[in-house]
């Protein structure tokens, strides 16, 4: 996937809207539809654009309260998050390599820089935080992205478990280690974790 894919897929963070007669904004909705994996429960949450969160239940709480204090609306299910369930089901059976929902990135100009770097490391191939550092234009900022790396709000999808440690080990994931091992071992062909 190339950076103008990339940047086609993800949209801007706009939580409010002012009403075409000036009034005061509206809040956003957000849209919440828990989903089973084979490696339990996430919590899907999307915007009217896109895929906004996909996280493991565990950590929900986190991004919940938050937005209930930013007074975001939380509603059940929408398209998206039927679409990103679908394409879960393919990639954790082994069908789907690529993921094309639309996603609704948030997050800082540097994290979203991040984020698309790592939309572009293939199926079943790994990259180093210093890889990622290089790629997008800050060799030294190895310890910011992996930063940016760890609040990656949209795992899975935006494939944070395919950054390693310099030495090839797994290091830090939000979702648990044994979730990213199991993540490449279904990316690398080994089956029976998953």
């Amino acid at each position: 996937m190339t950076g103008k894919q990339v940047g086609a897929r993800t949209q801007r963070f706009h939580r409010k809207t002012r009403g075409p007669d000036g009034s005061d904004p509206k809040p956003e909705i957000l849209f919440t539809t828990y989903y089973d994996s084979p490696l339990g429960r996430y919590i899907l949450v999307s915007s009217r654009q896109g895929v906004v969160c996909i996280e493991p239940v565990e950590q929900e709480i986190t991004h919940v309260t938050r937005w209930r204090r930013e007074t975001l609306r939380l509603q059940d299910d929408n398209i998206q998050n039927r679409e990103a369930a679908a394409e879960l089901d393919a990639y954790f059976k082994g069908e789907l390599r690529q993921f094309s929902v639309a996603l609704d990135i948030r997050g800082t100009d540097f994290q979203r820089r991040v984020w698309d770097a790592l939309l572009s490391i293939p199926y079943g191939e790994t990259r180093s935080y210093g890889e990622i550092a290089r790629a997008i234009g800050h060799p030294t900022a190895i310890r910011a992205v992996g930063l940016a790396n760890r609040a990656n709000p949209i795992c899975i999808i935006v494939p944070c478990h395919r950054v390693i440690g310099a030495d090839g080990k797994l290091v830090g994931y939000g979702g648990g280690l044994h979730r990213k091992q199991a993540l490449l071992d279904l990316e690398s062909g080994v089956r029976h974790q998953v």
